[in-house]
């Protein structure tokens, strides 16, 4: 098993999964990729649209020491509600249970670990507002919390000793 060394920072791979075609679902997705959009991160950070993956995400996740996956999670609380998940708590992430994939990332982890190398893993996930539908965008809903649910990610991460910049908005163009 991988452990850094002090000079070595820990590779971090942080991971949006769900499934884009089920509205909210693809929320971790559309997240990740508002995170690599928005933020500078420090080099040792990775990041990974699993979406769907399941079993097939393992060489990924072996290769990182810290996995963070952005997810939806049916967690019993008001749509839009923001929760942390570590150890026990992770199988209330969608991907984390009973997926409609063929193996659920909890699974996965263990034939990680089994493999030789479980990385340390915490979710982020919000409370979905529409799950079922299919269609390929998210809720106005849940595309209005993309970035309060980003700037959380960050805060806890920077918390973690893991820190993001923002980045500058382009200028706009001058009106003529």
């Amino acid at each position: 098993m991988h452990s850094p060394s002090p000079e070595t920072p820990p590779r971090i791979l942080i991971m949006g999964v769900g499934n884009i075609l089920l509205c909210d679902e693809g929320f971790g997705v559309r997240a990740v990729a508002y995170l690599e959009e928005h933020y500078d991160w420090p080099a040792n950070v990775q990041f990974l649209a699993g979406e769907t993956g399941g079993i097939m995400l393992m060489p990924e996740i072996q290769s990182c020491d810290l996995l963070i996956v952005l997810d939806v999670v049916l967690g019993g609380e008001a749509p839009g509600t923001v929760y942390l998940l570590e150890n026990d708590d992770l199988r209330k992430s969608l991907s984390f249970r009973d997926s409609m994939h063929q193996t659920d990332l909890l699974d996965t982890l263990v034939t990680c670990e089994l493999a030789g190398h479980r990385p340390e893993t915490i979710a982020f996930g919000l409370q979905p507002f529409d799950y079922q539908s299919m269609v390929m965008q998210l809720s106005p809903q849940a595309e209005a919390m993309l970035p309060t649910f980003c700037r959380k990610v960050v805060e806890e991460l920077e918390r973690r000793g893991i820190r993001a910049t923002p980045r500058a908005a382009a200028p706009s163009a001058p009106a003529i």
